[in-house]
């Protein structure tokens, strides 16, 4: 039954469980088990449109954990800002940064309350783990948050994540761009931003991208917008692009040569990492 929770299921106060929820919708790409019925129906939709679509959320996992510890290793940035956290699960920003920066602060963002609910956790790790609740396409919320302004200098260069979060932003075309735009402004100079975003490749693979963002936008979560690549260029307006600049998601930085070949989903995300200079 659509939005059922089974009796195993415990719901923190707050939550509804007959409304998907863009963090439990993407633990369920991932196989976590952070997620209700509701969820998943998401999920199956997806999958219907196009088989693979497990690999929406395996690539941006995989570019998050790249580019974290590009910053991480190739940067001098000990502070971390992290827009739309989602729930905990194998190596987190805080993980791949601390990692190799034991002092570096990170700091998540999300006003979804089963993510607050599952940060108690989180925070426990270290003294340099925090969590913010605000909203992320809401920049003057965000830069205005009293645990934000408290663990994050903005007279020193910052490290600013988006990675799967403005194609959830249901709104005019152009105003993932405007929100990117008022972060952009304040974060000083030497900054870093890394993005991830839905992509139409505008090739043989755009109906598959435009099935998927139909299943999205029309699910019980509501949204999942596919831009095309000089859409997803202008969220970086300003900034110094680090090479190779905007590309598939598989195509920044892999682990080692490719040896299968990347399966029509694959070419549906893409990301990059800019300076602000």
């Amino acid at each position: 039954m659509t939005g059922s929770v089974s009796p195993s299921e415990r719901v923190p106060v707050g939550v509804d469980p007959t409304r998907a929820s863009i963090a439990r919708v993407y633990d369920a790409f991932l196989g976590g088990k952070d997620n209700y019925e509701i969820d998943r129906e998401v999920f199956r939709g997806v999958q219907k449109a196009a088989p693979e679509a497990q690999d929406l959320a395996v690539e941006n996992r995989n570019f998050l954990i790249r580019a974290c510890r590009f910053l991480a290793i190739q940067t001098d940035i000990e502070q971390y800002l992290d827009c739309g956290s989602g729930l905990p699960t194998a190596e987190n920003i805080h993980q791949v940064v601390q990692r190799i920066k034991p002092r570096a602060k990170v700091v998540y963002l999300d006003n979804d309350p089963v993510v607050l609910a599952h940060s108690r956790a989180l925070l426990e790790e270290n003294d340099n783990t925090h969590f913010a609740s605000a909203d992320i396409f809401e920049p003057k919320e965000v830069l205005t948050n009293q645990v934000v302004r408290k663990h994050i200098d903005f007279t020193e260069p910052i490290a600013f994540l988006q990675l799967g979060t403005l194609h959830h932003f249901e709104g005019p075309a152009k105003e993932p761009a405007a929100i990117m735009k008022e972060y952009l402004e304040v974060l000083p100079s030497g900054s870093f931003v890394a993005i991830s975003h839905f992509l139409d490749p505008e090739d043989e693979h755009s109906p598959v991208a435009r099935k998927m963002e139909e299943v999205f936008r029309h699910s019980p979560m509501g949204s999942g917008t596919f831009r095309t690549m000089s859409e997803i260029e202008e969220l970086f307006d300003g900034l110094e692009m680090i090479t190779p600049g905007v590309v598939r998601c598989a195509d920044w930085w892999p682990e080692g040569p490719r040896i299968k070949p990347l399966n029509q989903v694959q070419y549906c995300i893409a990301g990059g990492v800019a300076r602000k200079p």
